[in-house]
């Protein structure tokens, strides 16, 4: 982890202050208790397969206010209208932030947004301690993304593992070869290859092509990160790769499920 970008490290510090602060409030105790009465897992990585089986691209929509890169991304920010255009434009799943100090996220959009549709939703997070994989499912999360280059290889399992014995997909993101080769050693369904260089802040579509001869046929492939045109989603989809987390591009339109069907029409 000695190589982390600083963006990356000055977000994991605050996000390891942000535990400690919930964890004091509330216990792993007191939220295995809320996964008791949390609503059922829908199948993310299900959704997805469903989708692909029918010959149609597979679109995680994502509820994002903003970002560290590009700043406020919607005014009028209503998870659950987004949740339901979403869900009417054709989108295999949803990805919501839920982090607060960076993306502007919130718990609160998560369940607003899961409830207004019958979409599986991933929680879009830092995710670095197994008391936030426990709190995902006790807000009703469905999966949980973990960021390669965020964990040491042990935690990395060992937060898979747990997110899998609560029922919940996870999605694996990578950015680099390096990076895949220790996401491979993991029980890998789905891995998430994102196109944003985190120290440049630069999106290249190749980053994604470059990686897909190391990945198993069994693997689903999400591609990440600068796909805007029709062009991007034609070019990945000529290589295989159907499946795509796309959010910014459809933050910024009036009606985010139209522009998500146009995309990927």
């Amino acid at each position: 982890m000695t190589d982390t970008p600083d963006v990356l490290k000055k977000i994991l510090t605050r996000k390891a202050e942000e535990i400690a602060e919930r964890s004091a409030k509330v216990s792993i105790e007191d939220l295995k208790k809320q996964i008791e009465t949390a609503s059922p897992v829908r199948g993310f990585i299900k959704a997805i397969q469903q989708k692909l089986a029918e010959g149609q691209a597979a679109v995680i929509a994502e509820v994002k206010k903003a970002s560290p890169s590009k700043g406020l991304l919607r005014e009028n920010f209503v998870p659950a209208d987004i949740a339901a255009s979403y869900q009417a434009g054709g989108a295999a799943c949803l990805s919501v932030l839920t982090d607060k100090d960076f993306f502007q996220g919130s718990e609160a959009y998560l369940v607003e947004a899961r409830g207004a549709c019958n979409l599986p939703v991933i929680r879009k997070d830092f995710i670095i301690d197994a008391f936030q994989v426990y709190e995902a499912r006790a807000m009703g999360a469905d999966c949980i993304l973990l960021i390669v280059a965020a964990l040491d290889d042990e935690p990395l399992k060992t937060l898979h593992e747990l997110a899998n014995s609560l029922g919940m997909d996870v999605l694996v993101e990578v950015h680099d070869a390096d990076e895949l080769q220790r996401a491979l050693k993991l029980n890998l369904s789905l891995v998430g290859i994102n196109n944003r260089n985190l120290r440049t802040f630069e999106t290249s579509l190749q980053t994604t092509l470059d990686l897909l001869t190391d990945i198993p046929n069994n693997v689903v492939v999400v591609s990440e990160s600068g796909l805007h045109k029709t062009d991007d989603i034609a070019l990945l989809r000529q290589h295989h790769v159907n499946t795509f987390l796309i959010g910014e591009a459809f933050m910024r339109q009036e009606n985010p499920g139209e522009a998500l069907r146009r995309l990927v029409a």
